[in-house]
């Protein structure tokens, strides 16, 4: 459990650091998958008919699914699957990470077929005390997700919590 942790400048220094760009693929079969796999039951995330008569351009992405990473072995991370050591990393040496939650905010509409470019940097970084942890170091990450198109479609903000 740390006592303390001190936010230096070189974990500073990589605020704003925006990652290398990643594709994403939103496919009808990966749409329906995440909406099955979630519970979804709207036919729009299934059906293209109910979709464009709901006034979609095929089936809608599902809400929080952003398409599905393009892996490619050897530049790919085996996480996540985006793309390996694309932007800076912090050296907390802090060992155990809870997920802080995530928050999507959507400026247009993402149907399958669409392609997507991702972009992540970290936007803050602060540090609190938990009641059971000790203190702990809380990173916001900030990601961009823009279509084919060159439009921003939706951003998230995603909080890591390491201690």
């Amino acid at each position: 459990m740390a006592e303390n942790i001190e936010i230096t400048e070189e974990m500073r220094a990589v605020i704003g650091i925006v990652s290398a760009p990643w594709t994403h693929e939103v496919t009808t079969t990966s749409v329906r998958a995440f909406a099955r796999g979630v519970g979804y039951t709207d036919l729009v995330y299934f059906d293209e008919a109910a979709a464009k008569a709901a006034g979609y351009r095929s089936l809608p992405a599902p809400p929080t699914y952003l398409g599905t990473p393009i892996f490619i072995p050897g530049e790919s991370s085996d996480t996540f699957s985006g793309p390996k050591d694309s932007g800076p990393s912090i050296d907390h040496g802090l060992p155990n990470l809870l997920d802080g939650g995530t928050e999507t905010e959507y400026y247009g509409d993402i149907c399958a077929g669409d392609t997507l470019t991702v972009t992540s940097q970290i936007a803050d970084l602060s540090t609190r005390q938990g009641r059971s942890t000790g203190m702990m170091l809380i990173t916001t990450q900030e990601t961009r997700v823009v279509n084919q198109d060159g439009e921003l479609v939706a951003k998230q903000l995603g909080q890591a919590i390491f201690y």
